[in-house]
């Protein structure tokens, strides 16, 4: 059994997670406020200016959006930029924060004519706050039951035409009834290294960071296709180049502090990499079940779901198969273990 303080999960830094601790102090400045000045994600951007364009021209609100895909990619941003387009104001919550249907009905009943609603984590919402949201969504009303029993009473209550931002990692666990009422289903894509870097740069220019192409290019290749991910390791490589250079993010400033920081050149941390070691280790490379690899590393199922096996799955180091978990070939060449080897 490994250790669980061997692995430090609360503190990763190559994860597409919010962190209010990390992120919160520069990531709302480093937000794009139009769609010209968002990089990446050019096929949902083409999109939405249609829609966008199209609902100025109608004088009407846009139609509700529902934004999927892995955490870090600017699902938030992009809500925000969406508001900015339409000028109009945007409100935000998040599933989780709506516990029952008078927090629901006090945002829809505050908002004026074309706003925006965002909610985060949709797929969160409580069963009685969708059943709200379906006639405000459709109809733009909602029922409010006042008083218990025989006296209960429903009462109508007119809503603006708004525009609903919903916005999830999980869009599968979404009912089906809630994601129909959606006109606008756009996925967000993990950016290529050439993206990141552009915003690498762009981060580095609003935080007055001297940077070379070179060194954001380094940043960017290790930052697994996520801007959240490579601003903070942004701030992470300025604190070497002051250190242990001139101030300036080079190539080997960039290559030195992300050494340090033992991520690699595929974006792999030492979680990673530990985890992949474990399934080899204990139980030759697979297959093995989600709660075994839980159990022996210390962690929850979903976290590992939601957190470690996306990103392995998709550079191709772990694969799902009906009986578990494998590490795959490409795994052991990059951990330099021989295949079908295990660790001595």
């Amino acid at each position: 059994m490994i250790e669980t303080n061997e692995f430090d999960f609360e503190n990763r830094i190559v994860t597409g997670e919010y962190d209010e601790v990390q992120d919160s102090e520069v990531e709302y400045s480093l937000r794009p406020k139009s769609l010209d000045e968002y990089v990446g994600q050019t096929k949902a951007k083409e999109n939405l200016k249609v829609y966008i364009q199209s609902a100025k021209l109608r004088r009407e609100s846009l139609d509700h959006v529902l934004l999927y895909g892995p955490p870090g990619l600017g699902k938030t941003t992009l809500a925000t930029i969406i508001a900015n387009e339409m000028g109009v104001n945007i409100r935000t919550t998040s599933g989780p924060a709506l516990e029952k249907p008078g927090d629901l009905a006090a945002l829809l009943t505050n908002l004026s004519n074309g706003d925006v609603l965002f909610i985060d984590e949709i797929h969160r919402l409580s069963r009685s706050i969708e059943e709200i949201l379906y006639p405000a969504m459709e109809d733009f009303f909602i029922d409010i039951i006042t008083g218990k029993g025989p006296s209960a009473s429903s009462i109508k209550i007119d809503l603006p035409k708004f525009t609903l931002i919903g916005a999830t990692t999980r869009a599968g666990q979404l009912t089906g009834p809630l994601r129909d009422r959606f006109g606008v289903l756009l996925k967000l894509e993990l950016y290529t290294t050439e993206e990141l870097a552009e915003i690498v740069k762009r981060s580095a220019g609003i935080l007055g960071i001297s940077i070379t192409d070179l060194g954001a290019t380094s940043i960017a290749s290790r930052s697994r296709g996520t801007p959240r991910i490579a601003n903070r390791l942004l701030k992470r490589v300025r604190d070497f180049a002051l250190v242990k250079g001139d101030g300036t993010i080079t190539d080997e400033i960039a290559k030195l502090a992300l050494d340090a920081l033992e991520i690699d050149e595929l974006g792999l941390d030492n979680v990673d990499r530990r985890m992949l070691e474990a399934i080899i280790k204990f139980y030759a490379g697979g297959p093995v079940g989600l709660e075994t690899i839980a159990a022996t590393i210390g962690e929850e199922t979903v976290t590992i779901e939601d957190v470690y096996e996306p990103y392995l799955m998709q550079i191709g180091f772990l694969a799902r198969t009906p009986r578990g978990r494998c590490v795959t070939r490409l795994a052991y060449d990059h951990l330099g273990i021989p295949f079908g080897g295990g660790i001595k």
